[in-house]
């Protein structure tokens, strides 16, 4: 007999059954036994004696039975199963259950961050945590949908790529072919979109995961994260904004079920934004405790840079690939704190879910920027000569946005963190609990990489300049 989900048990009154799944509870009524059974599509209950006897919470099962109508007054209105149940006839225990170390029966919000984290596995059964990630699948199915019906092609680009200056610390990897050498892990796919549009493909997305190695907060994540990314070339702020309030209107509305308070998307300059809301990052919801209600806003005319005090020297608002505002361009030579640009924001109930810009597509002004943000031109040629050579064969004009996936649905979902709706993440600490990451690795594999300088007491003459050569490239970078 084939597998039946729980969910179509509800069309099959009379006849027998075989489902399997976890025993989510278990009820002894004298010498009737009533059993919860949980499975990816639901929960039914099944009724029977003695062979339900051993059942204990968790256990993975197979039950044969018959299904039949619940008495009137033992109907559950709370599942959807709630008027059949099923008599159990032939039950196997496919796998026991230690005690599990806390409740799955509640929203989980109580239980230690730590410990949830350290056995997600169990945590994730859950129906809260369960129905956040059905909703992010749901929402990235849409997304896909969405812009291949708009014509863009999804292209992946690589995880492993350069250390750039981009605004956070990289995640460094060491190269085995190449000794003293590393891979950085991207921060965004950004220059390599860019290098999409000179390859001219002018419509790219990607659901791309990032690294970046920045204090984590609970609207931001340690280590990785995904995002939509989103680049086009020939286009203006305006359709990059119509493409993008589109998306998240339909998104909000048919598969979060959820109420835009406005649309089209109210544009906000950054001016009136602070001087109105005293932030870039403005709740437009009258009532800020309604999460049913979704208040999106675009914020733009950022300022091209911002003064970073610790450093003395001016730093990019958004990244230094961002276009200036035309008629602001003479000003760099001049007056570079009073340049804008044309960065835009995507903004949910006061919280930051995406941003994007149009980009420079000029080497000569591109390298400009760089000289401002205080590179000099050997450092301009070494970490950014790849794309300002591209720039030299026809590129064209381009612009784009990425959203954050993992902050939109924590704000869209009401959640507090975003923990809550990604599937292993790392806690506050950095710890991938779960596998107990980050690990040390040993002399071996540090051998292979040619980083055995670092291991104590097993340092020789090839490995002590190399190590030489890696501090100097640090203290260099300093």
């Amino acid at each position: 007999m084939d597998r039946t989900l729980i969910k179509e048990t509800i069309n099959k009154e009379g006849k027998k059954v075989k489902i399997c799944g976890w025993v989510n509870t278990r009820r002894d009524h004298g010498k009737i036994i009533f059993i919860d059974l949980r499975d990816r599509s639901g929960i039914v209950q099944i009724v029977g004696r003695s062979e339900l006897g051993e059942l204990k919470s968790e256990y993975v099962v197979e039950i044969t039975g018959t299904v039949g109508k619940r008495p009137e007054a033992m109907i559950n209105n709370k599942i959807f199963t709630g008027e059949i149940e099923i008599e159990a006839e032939k039950v196997t225990i496919l796998a026991e259950s230690k005690e599990v170390p806390f409740p799955l029966d509640t929203d989980g919000y109580k239980i230690n961050e730590d410990i949830r984290l350290k056995y997600r596995y169990l945590d994730l059964r859950r129906s809260r945590m369960t129905k956040n990630l059905d909703i992010r699948y749901e929402v990235i199915k849409f997304i896909r949908n969405y812009f291949d019906k708009e014509g863009f092609i999804e292209i992946e680009t690589p995880i492993l790529s350069k250390a750039t200056p981009e605004g956070a610390r990289d995640f460094v990897v060491p190269s085995r072919l190449q000794p003293g050498k590393f891979y950085a892990l991207p921060q965004a796919p950004q220059q390599y979109k860019q290098l999409l549009m000179v390859a001219g493909f002018e419509k790219y997305f990607q659901i791309a995961r990032c690294f970046r190695d920045e204090d984590p907060r609970a609207d931001r994540a340690y280590g990785e994260f995904t995002q939509l990314d989103v680049e086009m070339s020939f286009v203006s702020q305006e359709d990059i904004f119509s493409l993008t309030e589109k998306l998240f209107k339909d998104i909000a509305e048919k598969v979060l079920k959820k109420k835009v308070l406005e649309y089209p998307f109210p544009r906000i300059s950054y001016q009136e934004a602070m001087k109105k809301y005293k932030t870039d990052k403005p709740d437009l919801r009258s009532d800020k405790k309604d999460p049913d209600v979704l208040a999106f806003c675009f914020v733009y005319d950022f300022p091209l840079f911002e003064w970073k005090k610790e450093d003395k020297r001016w730093g990019s608002m958004h990244h230094p690939f961002t276009a200036p505002k035309e008629k602001d361009i003479p000003l760099l030579d001049k007056d570079s704190g009073k340049a804008h640009s044309y960065q835009h924001d995507l903004v949910l109930n006061g919280f930051e879910v995406g941003g994007g810009s149009l980009r420079i597509s000029d080497p000569d002004l591109q390298e400009k920027i760089f000289e401002i943000l205080g590179h000099d031109k050997s450092q301009i040629k070494k970490k950014f000569g790849h794309l300002l050579e591209a720039f030299k064969y026809g590129v064209p004009p381009h612009g784009g946005i990425a959203s954050g996936i993992d902050r939109f649905l924590m704000v869209a979902l009401g959640e507090k963190t975003l923990r809550e709706v990604m599937a292993f993440p790392m806690n506050s600490g950095g710890k991938t609990s779960v596998m107990d990451a980050p690990s040390e690795i040993n002399r071996g594999q540090l051998k292979e990489i040619k980083l055995a300088s670092l291991v104590k007491k097993e340092k020789d003459k090839e490995d002590d300049s190399l190590f030489e050569k890696i501090v100097k490239i640090v203290d260099d970078e300093k």
